[in-house]
């Protein structure tokens, strides 16, 4: 690989073999290096490819203002996050998780702690990015020296939830909330029983892909199925209005609408717990 810009003394930026600028980390390999120099593939740590050319000229600005160690600790949480989830991530994660990873660790050396005020939802939404935030924690802890709060888990979780669904942070926090939104007012109107795992994962599951396509905008084609849609509203009418009265609120809030076959489907998972709870 060959300097094309010394960043630092641990970033240079280069070109891949489709001549696409990449970014490469490394201790020491920016240190007296000219354009145009070689660099020994096993000093090269991490090559970062970022799509979006302005991400790009921030992520090296980011780089070069942080210690390589942050960068570090970053991309190890996002290859525990790859191994353990399984899923394809979008590559601005490294730039929106070195930037919050810095600036929780300066936080927490001035002793300023914020709370997250999704932290139960994330918890209960997202189970498995949480478990991802609760040993980056442990990681930060361990190379750093500094123990921050447990929102923080959360907050990373909700970074590694962004990067899953390509999404900016600002939607991906719009979800959540919806989702809480939503599930309160289902709560509120029936009865979860306390065996109703499966049940409840697959509502919980139904409620993260609702709420990401309306707050994404992404639209649905289909055809509602008449024949369920009748039998839906003719057999469960009560439950067919509790998603009905969700649709308005979240008209209402959000400005976005569910489909009919979203609602009926919605119908049938709160039918399922109901018949749960008087069984």
């Amino acid at each position: 690989m060959r300097v094309e810009k010394v960043i630092n003394n641990n970033i240079i930026s280069s070109r891949d073999e489709k001549g696409i600028e990449v970014i490469a980390m490394g201790k020491g390999i920016g240190f007296g290096r000219k354009p145009g120099s070689e660099i020994e593939d096993d000093r090269i740590e991490k090559i970062f490819k970022l799509e979006n050319v302005d991400d790009k000229e921030k992520f090296k600005e980011i780089l070069a203002s942080f210690p390589i160690e942050n960068i570090r600790l970053s991309n190890q949480i996002i290859s525990y996050a790859k191994e353990t989830i399984g899923v394809e991530m979008n590559q601005n994660v490294y730039l929106t998780l070195t930037d919050h990873i810095g600036f929780a660790i300066e936080r927490q050396k001035k002793n300023m702690i914020f709370s997250n005020a999704l932290f139960e939802e994330v918890k209960l939404f997202y189970p498995n990015e949480y478990v991802i935030g609760r040993y980056a924690l442990h990681l930060i802890e361990e190379q750093t020296g500094y123990r921050l709060c447990d929102d923080e888990a959360a907050s990373i979780a909700l970074h590694i939830v962004n990067a899953e669904l390509n999404s900016r942070i600002s939607t991906t926090f719009t979800m959540t909330k919806m989702m809480r939104e939503m599930m309160q007012m289902i709560e509120d109107t029936i009865t979860i029983p306390e065996k109703a795992n499966y049940p409840k994962d697959r509502l919980i599951g139904n409620l993260k892909y609702l709420a990401n396509r309306l707050v994404s905008k992404i639209p649905v084609m289909g055809r509602v199925d008449e024949e369920l849609n009748d039998f839906v509203k003719a057999n469960y009418p009560q439950e067919y209005q509790l998603i009905d009265r969700l649709d308005q609120y979240i008209f209402q809030t959000y400005q976005c609408m569910m489909t009919e076959e979203e609602k009926l489907y919605l119908t049938l998972d709160i039918k399922r717990l109901k018949d749960l709870y008087v069984s």
